[in-house]
C-alpha cells in the first residue's frame, strides 16, 4: 500500500528550514535537543552539552525557532529549549526524496 505524501510545503518555508540547518553549530544544537527528547533542556544545559553558549547560542536558537525546528518555553525563571517537531524534520527529508527520479526516463525505479 502506497503512503500518501503530505502536501508540499511552500518553497520559501523549506528553504528557510534548510538554511537554518546550514551551520555546524545550529545542527549541533538541534541534534542535542533531539537527543534530549520532549522534556528539552534549559538554555544553560543545552549550552553545556553542545558547546555553544551565550549570545551565540541565543542567535542560533532564534534562527532554529524561526524556522519551526525548535521552540523555547518559559518555566519560572528558566528558558527550556525543545526540538519543536520531529515530524517537521522528517517532512524536510521527504520533501527531497518525494520526487526521486521523477524526471528520469526510468521513473519507475524510485529509491526507497
Amino acid at each position: 500500500m502506497k503512503m500518501e505524501s503530505p502536501p508540499d510545503h511552500p518553497l520559501e518555508v523549506v528553504a528557510s528550514a534548510f538554511a537554518a540547518l546550514g551551520s555546524e553549530q545550529r545542527l549541533a544544537v538541534l541534534k542535542t535537543l533531539v537527543r534530549a527528547g520532549e522534556a528539552g533542556l534549559s538554555i544553560g544545559e543545552l549550552g553545556a552539552r553542545c558547546g555553544v553558549t551565550g549570545s551565540t547560542l541565543t542567535h542560533h536558537m532564534r534562527i532554529l525557532t524561526g524556522a519551526g525546528l525548535t521552540r523555547q518555553v518559559k518555566s519560572g525563571r528558566q528558558v527550556i529549549c525543545v526540538a519543536a517537531s520531529y515530524h517537521e524534520v522528517r517532512a524536510l527529508s521527504e520533501y527531497l526524496l518525494r520526487e526521486c527520479c521523477a524526471d528520469s526516463p526510468h521513473s519507475d525505479h524510485h529509491h526507497d
